[in-house]
């Protein structure tokens, strides 16, 4: 018996309609247990991609394999396969409770064991007040969360979610993404998104499309640490001999200030971009700007790594602050430009 080694294996998958590409020889593994993001502009391929690994479209050439199972043979992965499309569709007029109830009947579940699972899958995505109520009567956040629901039902092995989020106030996006991360014991994740600062906290490993094309596969920790930046956010801004201090300690190269609100006392907050070297030892050199920081009676409110998963999206696809658009017009669409 052959060993699966990855949970999903995306070997040459080309596909077009017409005369357009939309798909052009991608190939990447997404690991087993990981909360995997798929990322490219408008147009780039991400939902035709999708279709293909669901089984919704063939392929023109390559192949799909999920839990090293032919995708051509997808019913050999009823249960174990999930998807959430970006437009879930749902019968207005009828309960919400009756629907989710019907998926499990249809996999084979007794009433009793569809109706217990249905509801602690309602409680999980905050809807199980309102499992009686009809679909036509619900808000488009509430739609959204019964879509990812859905997905979530029957314990699959593997689940794709098309912009989960999207749309979505944020209370519930940060519910949904929690829900996510817990979902990632037991499963392997597939995530669609435009909002690159959420796949970064999100995701462990990410593919960028462009144009139909695989132009990056791999972690985000090797894209982030390759970065070396990181923002600082203090209590009070740093006094010139301060900020000399920390541009001295081993391995920071520099340390720029992005915003400070002071008081008439020279207090307030201050934000700092700093960059450290290409080191393995990066962590390290973050203790010690951290615990001088303190040292200098200084209460550091934030330390995150800087956006570096959008600098390296800009840079494989294309950056629009200097005039670069592709052929067809993409849109690229960072959280910036989706506010």
């Amino acid at each position: 018996m052959r060993t699966v080694v990855y949970a999903t294996n995306i070997n040459g998958i080309s596909k077009s309609f017409g005369r357009i590409k939309a798909l052009d020889s991608v190939t990447f593994d997404v690991p087993p247990r990981s909360i995997f993001g798929l990322l490219g502009p408008n147009g780039a391929g991400k939902t035709t991609l999708f279709s293909i690994v669901a089984n919704f479209l063939k392929a023109n050439a390559g192949t799909v394999e999920v839990l090293g199972i032919d995708t051509r043979r997808i019913y050999q992965l009823q249960g174990r396969l999930s998807i959430f499309p970006q437009d879930a569709g749902f019968q207005r007029n009828v309960p919400i409770l009756n629907q989710l109830v019907f998926f499990r009947l249809l996999d084979g579940s007794t009433r009793q064991e569809a109706e217990k699972e249905v509801m602690q899958t309602l409680e999980l995505v905050g809807l199980e007040s309102v499992a009686k109520r009809r679909v036509g009567t619900l808000s488009h956040g509430m739609i959204k969360r019964l879509g990812i629901a859905q997905a979530f039902l029957g314990h699959p092995e593997v689940i794709l979610l098309d912009e989960p989020t999207s749309g979505l106030d944020p209370a519930s996006a940060h519910q949904i993404r929690n829900l996510i991360k817990k979902l990632q014991e037991r499963t392997t994740i597939i995530v669609s998104s435009h909002n690159l600062a959420e796949i970064q906290e999100l995701c462990d490993h990410v593919a960028i499309l462009d144009l139909g094309k695989l132009v990056f596969a791999g972690s985000v920790e090797a894209i982030t640490r390759a970065d070396c930046e990181y923002n600082l956010d203090l209590s009070r801004p740093l006094q010139d001999g301060e900020v000399e201090r920390l541009s001295s300690l081993t391995g920071v190269c520099d340390i720029k200030s992005i915003a400070a609100i002071t008081t008439n006392d020279s207090v307030g907050s201050a934000s700092y971009l700093i960059t450290l070297d290409h080191s393995d030892n990066q962590d390290a050199i973050v203790a010690a700007i951290l615990r001088n920081v303190l040292e200098m009676g200084i209460t550091p409110r934030k330390f995150t790594q800087s956006r570096s998963l959008e600098k390296h999206f800009l840079k494989v696809t294309g950056d629009l602050s200097s005039g670069d658009t592709k052929a067809g017009g993409n849109m690229l669409e960072t959280p910036e430009t989706m506010a």
